[in-house]
């Protein structure tokens, strides 16, 4: 990660923010809308095509019971206005699912991710202010109810999903970190759309799109001027000592499911 020079920006925004108060750089919603998109035409294609002999039929049952997912993903996002929240590395994790006669599921999702941050040192001068990035760990602990959008069946072999999901992420601590910021336990919400593709019956592959959001407070040396030079401005000038943050995670992993 590349780091502008801090005195060219007063707020020390994150490397990829701050232009004219824009986002350079991808959206952590595009993934998402094009999943969602392609999510919401396949039932429509699926349920365009009827009388076919059982034989033939591109419908099938998906199993009722229960499915366990090994998952890998990335994990984007910028780390909010300052690029000090937990953003860019791998997660890992394991997901379980339940499911009756119901189009609707709930799952359970645990995930660990190896990420990284900046640091931003209120205390210092301009040009020493931002370090980094440097290293931190997150446990993500998810619940999710997902709604498949063609019922109990897949559409040759396809099963395409849209999910909304509340967590709870605990990261861990960074010493090198004096300025008083912690992520902390955080809670989290992460709308998702995706599909599966069944193997078997009982073995599938899956793909989700999710976007983040999580609320990021920044302490109470951001306010104020540097000891070093206290003619300085602080970094935070403009009352905002907190802000809503999104981050993108793409996952996809290989599911099997059982009944009891």
């Amino acid at each position: 990660m590349k780091l502008q020079d801090p005195s060219i920006q007063r707020h020390q925004c994150h490397p990829e923010r701050c232009e004219g108060g824009e986002t350079r750089g991808a959206s952590p919603f595009a993934a998402l809308r094009v999943t969602l998109a392609l999510t919401l035409l396949l039932p429509t294609l699926a349920f365009a095509q009827v009388g076919h002999p059982p034989g033939r039929s591109p419908y099938h049952d998906i199993p009722r019971g229960h499915t366990v997912t090994g998952l890998a993903g990335l994990f984007g996002g910028t780390g909010g206005r300052f690029g000090i929240a937990p953003h860019d590395g791998p997660v890992f994790g394991l997901r379980y699912d339940i499911r009756t006669a119901s189009p609707i599921q709930l799952g359970l999702q645990l995930g660990r991710g190896n990420l990284e941050r900046l640091i931003v040192d209120p205390f210092v001068v301009l040009e020493n202010r931002v370090r980094g990035p440097v290293d931190q760990t997150v446990s993500f602990v998810e619940i999710d109810l997902q709604l498949n959008l063609t019922g109990g069946k897949t559409w040759h072999r396809l099963a395409p999903f849209v999910g909304v999901g509340g967590g709870l992420a605990l990261p861990s601590g960074t010493a090198a970190d004096t300025s008083g910021f912690e992520l902390g336990k955080k809670i989290y919400f992460a709308p998702h759309a995706g599909f599966r593709f069944f193997l078997t019956d009982r073995v599938h592959l899956r793909t989700d799109a999710r976007v983040i959001f999580w609320k990021l407070n920044y302490p109470a040396s951001f306010t104020r001027e540097p000891t070093e030079d206290p003619t300085l401005p602080p970094v935070i000038d403009d009352g905002r000592v907190s802000e809503w943050s999104t981050a993108s995670w793409l996952q996809a992993g290989l599911g099997f499911s059982f009944s009891p």
